[in-house]
């Protein structure tokens, strides 16, 4: 199962030893012990690439890795992460998946409904932002597409900024996800602008950004301001941060930090290696700059 069914190497061995960890073994012999990572990035990674491991041992697997979430998870599994000391830093609110977003005036009704409901209880668990979409495009104008979904994040927004929660939509490449409608980031900035609130910001997916308009560094220090969340995946591909693929996530997160940015930064990548976690080990040490 992949994440659109759920919702609607060199360079790492370099990594692994760089960090004073064994490379080539087993990756029960190599996690990293809590306190290993700088501390300058909050790492996180989505489950939905690990969903064959049980959601307890992964979380058992992060936690020693030091990662700091597990995300991308309903509410029925909030509490299972936080049994390991972990919170989950990006959580959904609704059952409607990518295509059917903010954009539409008829989704209000149910997508409003959904995130009051699940913004006081990701408050509650610790969950800092909640996911939301703006929907595909289906002949609209995009102009009237941003109108539409401030319309309908506004009236969420007293709530959210109530709880402390945020509401990030996610930029998404409209090539995978034919017709998507926020697939760039002057889009998704703008409609921040237009939103108005702290608690309205964007889920920026340096994969699909890639993709559909590369400068990735220069575009995050223009517009840090509205960026809540980070994705990683590597491209083409959408696999390790490896040097199989065209970026250099070292300097992408030293951009990050020297940014000021202070959200996380949640591996989004499918693993190739048989291993999964040591793959995802050697992409979160790639990352901790």
């Amino acid at each position: 199962m992949n994440r659109r069914q759920m919702i609607g190497s060199a360079a790492g061995i370099a990594a692994v030893t760089a960090a004073g960890l064994p490379a080539g073994s087993a990756f029960a012999g190599t996690v990293a012990e809590k306190g290993k990572l700088r501390g300058n990035i909050h790492h996180s990674v989505s489950q939905w690439c690990y969903n064959s491991i049980p959601l307890e041992e992964f979380a058992r697997a992060c936690a020693d890795m030091g990662l700091e979430s597990i995300e991308l998870l309903g509410e029925k599994d909030w509490a299972v992460v936080k049994k390991f000391g972990l919170k989950c830093a990006v959580g959904y609110a609704t059952d409607w998946g990518i295509p059917k977003g903010f954009n539409r005036i008829a989704n209000h009704a149910k997508l409003i409904a959904d995130f009051e409901t699940m913004i006081p209880k990701a408050a509650e668990a610790g969950v800092p932002n909640l996911i939301c979409f703006s929907g595909n495009r289906e002949g609209q104008n995009d102009n009237v597409g941003m109108i539409n979904c401030a319309t309908g994040l506004r009236k969420l927004m007293p709530l959210a900024e109530k709880h402390g929660v945020t509401i990030i939509m996610e930029l998404l490449n409209s090539y995978g996800h034919a017709d998507y409608q926020c697939d760039k980031t002057a889009w998704g900035a703008a409609l921040c602008e237009m939103v108005g609130s702290p608690r309205f910001k964007l889920l920026y997916d340096i994969f699909h950004m890639q993709i559909m308009e590369g400068n990735i560094i220069d575009t995050i220090k223009k517009n840090i301001q509205y960026i809540g969340h980070v994705h990683t995946g590597g491209v083409p591909g959408r696999h390790e941060l490896d040097d199989t693929q065209e970026l250099y996530y070292p300097a992408i997160m030293k951009a990050l930090v020297a940014s000021g940015y202070q959200g996380f930064v949640g591996q989004e990548f499918v693993p190739t290696h048989p291993d999964k976690l040591e793959s995802l080990q050697t992409s979160v040490l790639i990352c901790d700059v």
